[in-house]
């Protein structure tokens, strides 16, 4: 069932009466709209996994919720993604980062993985830094990873193992961290209009992050990249389009393309149905792109990744050559695989649909969160096309 105009009409007022007249009167709100509205919700976005978590839904015969508990789960996340903090939370809020000393730590990589921060006029975030063992001042190319909601760097390194991959590689990768004072769940903002542009908000931290780093270090310019998970996904398909002139590919995990919401419930609108929009937030120019999403993912609907694959190329899909590629990991998941080339016949997008995966990172670790060790080795595969995918320049 689509998600009618009448649920997001009632989903903003909830929202506005939250900020203007208080938890009480937006909880009745949002009780007498499920009360109306039994279907919609039955069929709509799985409030008790919601907007802020990426696990895999769980069956919803099987997890029946009643009506008032659904309002309650819901509310939790209006306050968290809406409300008064929004419009302070660009450097105008202590900064309440997670405790970097408790995160869950990485299976152990040779190299260094260190703590640091960034500051500027939109605020402060913390991030991880590893720094591979065979680094001796060369210029070696640098993959920013942004976490999902309820995740940190530490947690997100540990999932996917990207340090591992880095130190095979030679590599550095960093790991901005969301702060709690901005989103109290730790989710990038993908969702806020002001958090979608070039030079302002959350995008122009980790795009100075990402410059802090390659001012501390030699990292090689034409070979910096972007990835992330669910809302981290979405952030870098923002990344990407903003800032083409600084990433030279971008690889999105159970993601959704830039421009895809403009407030928490376009957001939801957007997570449920995806298909809605190619076209929007275009890119200045076609970025490489490798998309990883799981067929049975129940927060973030796959048609979203094909969005964002189309959005990133600056083309219609279909006017790429296309091979498909259909595997199985061993005793694992089954995958389709989709490699997109240009006139000049260079691989410039792929497309991994993972069969029987949910909402979490493909081929991950369990020493992380939001992981499924049974699919294809995202991080692996995220960093082979990478490194096929220099930034171009005239000449080249």
């Amino acid at each position: 069932m689509k998600l009618n105009e009448e649920f997001l009409m009632k989903m903003r007022e909830a929202t506005q009466l939250l900020q203007t007249s208080g938890p009480a009167t937006a909880t009745a709100a949002i009780q007498r709209m499920l009360a109306g509205k039994d279907n919609d919700v039955a069929d709509g976005p799985h409030f008790s996994d919601g907007f802020v978590d990426i696990n895999p839904a769980p069956d919803h015969k099987a997890n029946e919720t009643p009506a008032n508990s659904v309002s309650d789960s819901l509310l939790d996340r209006l306050r968290n993604l809406s409300g008064a903090g929004w419009a302070n939370a660009l450097g105008r809020q202590p900064i309440q980062d997670v405790d970097l000393d408790a995160e869950p730590q990485p299976q152990e990589a040779a190299g260094r993985f260190m703590s640091a921060s960034c500051t500027n006029r939109a605020g402060t975030r913390a991030y991880k830094l590893y720094v591979p063992s065979s680094y001796s001042g060369e210029p070696l190319p640098l993959i920013v990873m942004l976490h999902g909601c309820q995740q940190n760097p530490g947690d997100f390194a540990a999932g996917t193992g990207m340090n591992q991959v880095a130190e095979k590689n030679n590599c550095f990768v960093v790991y901005p961290g969301q702060a709690q004072a901005a989103n109290g769940s730790n989710c990038w903002k993908w969702f806020n209009t002001s958090d979608q542009k070039r030079d302002g908000g959350e995008p122009s931290i980790i795009a100075d992050i990402t410059r802090q780093v390659m001012q501390e270090y030699r990292i090689d310019p034409d070979r910096v990249y972007v990835a992330g998970l669910s809302a981290g996904g979405a952030m870098a398909t923002i990344l990407a389009a903003a800032y083409p002139d600084l990433y030279a590919a971008v690889g999105i995990h159970s993601g959704l393309p830039a421009g895809s919401a403009h407030d928490v419930a376009s957001a939801f609108g957007a997570m449920k149905d995806g298909g809605k929009a190619a076209g929007v937030c275009p890119h200045q120019q076609p970025v490489p792109v490798i998309v990883f999403h799981g067929d049975r993912d129940h927060t973030v609907h796959p048609n979203n990744g094909v969005d964002a694959l189309t959005q990133c190329l600056n083309v219609s899909v279909g006017a790429c050559k296309t091979s498909i590629v259909k595997g199985q990991v061993p005793h694992g998941r089954t995958y389709t695989r989709k490699v997109y080339s240009d006139e000049e016949g260079a691989a410039v997008a792929e497309h991994w649909i993972v069969h029987g995966a949910g909402h979490a990172w493909s081929g991950g670790s369990k020493a992380g969160s939001y992981t499924d060790p049974k699919g294809p080795d995202a991080s692996q595969e995220m960093i082979r096309f990478f490194y096929a995918n220099p930034k171009r320049r005239a000449g080249r």
